[in-house]
């Protein structure tokens, strides 16, 4: 069973720099997209079902903006779109797909990145999304939460840690909250198989960031801790360049 989340940062842009070629190779039964930027209809999705996948889309009501999508070739028993908390729902962040093993949840988190009421917005996604888990896990145990975070959780998860204590993404406040997330039943997959630094999956457009790996880990695939014994490998996969983020593989038994 292979997972990917990948933060396109727009679909179409994805597709024209080769994106579609990329996902047939990498024949996942699983793609959780982020930031599709756009409506399902605004792509050719019916070349997805000629590969054998059921296309799942969550927009945000503002076109161009957000959203979020899987892509799923395993079977789906249940589909969910959105949180049911409207302001969020609004903005196209959250989708679940359950199966017979799992149930798979694609998340785009706020960025706070742009200004102080961005900020408190992405403290009240963080509070406001550790209930809506809590409130899952009672009937819904088994978890695997891919997606954009917006959020490095350790200092080896970011370039250059003691120069971005004030960057929104690094805050002490933000890398607590997912501490404590953790904390209540998840494994941080890629974390799980690889303890070593210098691996990222978000550089920033400027100064040849990427060249230089100059990069931020923000996309994660956390799993409740009853699945940890159905992990094989997590892969950061880098080279491909479709978009400031790169995708994320998890490998998985059942």
């Amino acid at each position: 069973m292979k997972v990917v989340t990948y933060n396109v940062n727009g679909i179409r842009a994805a597709l024209k720099k080769g994106w579609f070629e990329w996902f047939k190779a990498v024949n996942a039964d699983f793609v959780c997209l982020q930031e599709v930027k756009a409506q399902k209809n605004d792509i050719e999705w019916r070349i997805f079902e000629d590969l054998g996948y059921q296309v799942f889309w969550q927009s945000a009501e503002k076109k161009g903006y957000s959203g979020v999508a899987i892509f799923a070739k395993s079977a789906v028993d249940h589909v969910e779109y959105g949180c049911g908390i409207p302001k969020y729902d609004f903005e196209g962040r959250v989708l679940r797909v359950d199966t017979v093993n799992f149930s798979l949840l694609n998340v785009y988190m706020p960025s706070g990145s742009s200004g102080e009421e961005r900020q408190q917005f992405k403290f009240d996604w963080l509070d406001d999304f550790e209930v809506y888990i809590d409130n899952l896990k009672k009937t819904i145990p088994k978890l695997i939460i891919c997606g954009d975070y917006n959020i490095c959780h350790q200092n080896i998860d970011i370039h250059n840690p003691s120069k971005s204590q004030k960057a929104s993404g690094f805050l002490p406040a933000e890398r607590e909250w997912f501490s404590r997330f953790l904390a209540s039943g998840f494994t941080d997959s890629f974390r799980y198989f690889n303890s070593e630094p210098h691996h990222y999956t978000w550089w920033s457009v400027r100064s040849g960031a990427r060249k230089k790996n100059l990069g931020w880990r923000i996309d994660h695939q956390l799993v409740s801790n009853n699945l940890v014994a159905n992990l094989n490998s997590s892969h950061i996969l880098s080279n491909a360049e479709h978009s400031d983020h790169c995708p994320v593989l998890l490998e998985m038994s059942f």
